[in-house]
């Protein structure tokens, strides 16, 4: 699996213009399922999440958890970051996972947060959906449950 987590002010997810998901103060995180990922890259994947120090205490360090400060996630469905230009202009998605994988397991990675009493809100799988934001910092990072990078 692999995510990238923004820290946010605020996030909202919009399909056919109706708002579907969104957040105060948390993380907005995009996740994308691969092709032979488990359900241990999903407990690797919401574990990081939950507890990575991305916020920052009073002396401005980033010392604080979503949990440490009461934040929200959004969680957006994004099989496109498997995506692989390194050959040609067109991308390949032979690494995504497929389809009926990737929901299972991006649901899981919502429970699995959600366990931790943090209010987790989520697009539409497989939906067009225009996501906005306020970032904050901006603070960004990208995360692989395979280790790759």
């Amino acid at each position: 699996m692999r995510v990238v987590v923004q820290r946010a002010s605020s996030a909202k997810v919009e399909v056919e213009g109706q708002i579907v998901g969104q957040m105060e103060k948390g993380l907005l995180v995009y996740l994308g399922v691969g092709d032979g990922d488990t359900e241990a890259d999903a407990a690797f994947i919401a574990d990081k999440l939950v507890n990575l120090r991305i916020f920052s205490d009073t002396a401005g360090k980033m010392n604080l958890s979503i949990q440490d400060v009461s934040g929200d996630i959004l969680l957006i469905s994004n099989f496109t970051l498997h995506g692989d230009c390194r050959k040609g202009r067109r991308l390949g998605f032979d690494s995504a996972a497929q389809p009926e994988l990737a929901n299972r397991l991006y649901e899981k990675t919502a429970d699995l947060i959600a366990q931790s009493d943090i209010k987790v809100e989520k697009g539409i799988f497989a939906a067009h959906m225009h996501v906005s934001s306020i970032n904050d910092g901006p603070v960004t990072f990208i995360l692989d449950s395979k280790k790759l990078f």
